[in-house]
């Protein structure tokens, strides 16, 4: 971290005592990249005096001050962060405040826990949040006893303009008090080594989404180490494309792919970002089939945007969605039309959803929008955007054992249509492409033989960013899902330490356990599958369908939220997004068992009218494990698991259904807890 660009003003405490505040102000107005209010230069001000009184006793070279220190994940700045005697104060003011917000408290706690997570120099430190309301009140409730969690952060303190310098040094001796390491080694001693160490922020996809439509470039809010590929690599690498099919007057196609969580949907959102925001360039557009996901975007862009512009909210939702477009209406809109679209680049996400050729004709006959309708999604697609005369690109997302649903073509279809009706398009594809989990186990040699195809490495995004806690989430799924119980367990063993994963028979005890965890404004919800039909003796209807922007971006006061733990999410309502802790309802649909007629292993089931029913098909059983794989890998810090007791006086809840599962969860190295040790 380069502290010069990190911050806009950064000093040792007995440097920034020597200064004027109208000095610093001025240095700090330098680097402020939007026009500046008479107000916050105001702000700054009594920041800078309130602090300059307040910090004299620390003022020494070993002790440091930032102002506007970049929160690289969320795009925003925090007041001020200080090192003060080894421990690192997160501070954010409100000047003129006479109260202590709940949102304001919410925001500092964010900052504090973004620092800790994704700054590698903070990793094991001591992270104190600290919300400053200049006129509040001296009251009690500002002095409570300092606690900890066990990554080292804090409990949020609330100070007032007059007593920061007793209540920092009261947390400076709390700390250096019970620090139960050796030499106090989540003390920080060597400030430019914490100043240099990387940041490796992971934003969540709504997040990045917001950021990169502010004008954000992705460096800014995405992690770049050597253990990820490089998200800026793979759109350098499209933007080639882009910039070549434009120069020579071609049509090009490009497949992108990943593992589940790498991050395809954020390089899609920021080639679009980045097309739209060059005024020479023609119109760009995302376009995804997943409804939730389109509709959790839009709202959170547009909310966003009335939030920092004070436009109003249907002007916002317009521009949102030109930005971002659901695929079947962009399908629907040029069926009936022989020209070609404004847009010379489209993003296709969760490209291996697109539906093949009977689904599509039997979707377009029952709409009654065409009889006869002989093409597939992505052939009908292609066909659109070749309707261009001189030249388009197409850029298409391929997740790997992700299809969940009847219908869904895959990335073969992709291909089969190329080679049948556009072989005169250029295809760029990630080296991976022949990959079991995007060919559904077809072969593509004879597709990729006859087409002009350029394999790049860089189109393959190889390591889930989606839990910045465990890279290793979507390997120990695949082993539970695949049946491999030893290797699942040698992978918690490794999991374990950051990223918990626990399992429990009592929901109450599962929804306990998330509230214990979600801190600041971390979201927390219950997920089933859409399949999970007797899970509603527990409180759990899966027919109560939610509607996904208030379930994800509603507070926790709002009964149809995740947080407010009441109506679940299905694995098509959550499928490309994400919460930071996450409750997986178990039912006996997917459920496990040990030397029963059928022999020992996972056993799929539909509930029907009033009894479950066998599922035989492969293509569906394939379904079924795939919808519990989108489920378990949508936490990006922890994972309960909801496996109910059963009831034997219910025929359609046997305890055996539930038991036999249970047992090899717990085979897999996942710990049952109970409402007496939650941790």
């Amino acid at each position: 971290m380069d502290s010069k660009n990190r911050a806009y003003f950064s000093s040792s405490l007995s440097l920034f005592a020597s200064t004027t505040a109208a000095r610093i102000v001025g240095l700090i107005a330098e680097k402020h990249s939007q026009n500046i209010l008479h107000e916050q230069t105001n702000a700054w001000l009594i920041e800078i005096e309130l602090l300059q009184q307040g910090l004299q006793r620390f003022a020494t070279d070993n002790n440091y001050i930032f102002f506007e220190f970049n929160i690289p994940r969320m795009g925003k700045r925090a007041d001020v962060v200080l090192i003060i005697d080894g421990v690192v104060f997160v501070v954010e003011f409100k000047t003129g405040a006479d109260k202590f917000l709940s949102q304001d408290q919410n925001q500092t706690y964010d900052y504090a826990l973004d620092l800790k997570n994704f700054h590698e120099g903070t990793h094991q430190s001591y992270v104190i949040p600290m919300l400053i309301a200049t006129e509040a009140d001296d009251s009690p409730s500002l002095h409570e006893d300092l606690s900890l969690d066990q990554d080292g952060v804090s409990s949020l303190i609330k100070v007032n303009g007059s007593n920061i310098s007793g209540v920092i040094c009261k947390c400076v001796e709390r700390i250096h008090k019970i620090d139960p390491y050796k030499d106090n080694l989540r003390l920080i001693k060597n400030i430019n080594n914490w100043i240099n160490s990387s940041y490796k922020p992971t934003p969540t996809i709504i997040q990045a989404a917001q950021a990169l439509y502010r004008g954000h470039d992705i460096e800014e809010i995405s992690r770049n180490d050597a253990g990820a590929v490089n998200l800026s690599t793979t759109a350098a690498a499209i933007h080639r494309v882009i910039s070549n099919a434009q120069k020579h007057q071609q049509k090009a196609i490009c497949f992108i792919t990943g593992v589940p969580g790498a991050g395809k949907t954020l390089a899609g959102l920021n080639i679009t970002t980045n097309q739209m925001q060059k005024a020479s360039d023609p119109n760009a557009v995302f376009l995804s089939g997943n409804g939730p996901l389109v509709d959790v975007l839009r709202e959170a862009l547009a909310r966003d945007e009335v939030t920092r512009e004070r436009v109003k909210k249907n002007e916002a939702i317009r521009k949102t969605k030109a930005f971002i477009q659901n695929i079947h209406h962009f399908r629907d809109e040029y069926l009936h039309t022989i020209t070609p679209p404004i847009d010379r680049v489209v993003v296709f996400d969760e490209a291996q959803r697109a539906w093949d050729l009977h689904n599509t004709a039997k979707f377009m006959e029952g709409k009654r929008q065409q009889t006869g309708f002989n093409r597939s999604e992505p052939e009908f697609l292609i066909e659109v955007m070749d309707r261009h005369k001189d030249w388009c690109v197409i850029v298409a997302l391929i997740g790997g054992v992700q299809e969940i649903n009847t219908g869904e073509a895959g990335l073969p279809e992709w291909l089969s249509a190329l080679r049948k009706s556009f072989p005169h398009w250029q295809v760029h594809t990630s080296s991976r492409i022949d990959h079991d989990d995007y060919t559904q186990g077809f072969p593509l040699q004879k597709q990729l033989k006859d087409l002009n195809v350029e394999f790049h490495p860089e189109m393959h995004l190889s390591i889930s960013l989606r839990s910045f806690r465990a890279e290793k989430l979507s390997t120990f799924v695949n082993c539970v899902i695949g049946n491999r119980p030893t290797d699942a367990r040698i992978l918690y063993d490794e999991l374990k330490p950051k990223y918990p994963i626990v399992m429990t028979r009592d929901i109450q005890t599962a929804r306990n356990w998330l509230r214990s965890k979600a801190r600041g404004n971390e979201l927390f919800g219950l997920v089933a599958s859409s399949g999970a039909h007797r899970l509603k003796p527990e409180g759990i209807n899966i027919r109560a369908k939610i509607t996904p922007p208030d379930w994800f971006l509603n507070g926790n006061t709002d009964v149809r939220s995740c947080q407010y733990l009441e109506d679940v999410a299905t694995e098509f309502d959550i499928q490309g997004l994400e919460l930071d802790w996450v409750g997986v309802c178990w039912d006996a649909n997917f459920r496990y068992q040990y030397g029963h007629q059928s022999g020992t292993g996972w056993s799929y089931h539909k509930f029907s009218g009033t009894k479950w029913q066998r599922i035989s098909k492969l293509e569906r059983q394939r379904y079924l494990a795939n919808a519990y794989r989108v489920l378990l890998t949508r936490a990006r810090q922890g994972v309960v698991i909801f496996v109910p007791s059963g009831d034997d006086s219910d025929f359609s809840r046997p305890k055996f259904f539930y038991d036999d599962t249970a047992e090899f969860l717990s085979q897999c190295g996942i710990q049952e807890i109970s409402l007496h040790n939650i941790s």
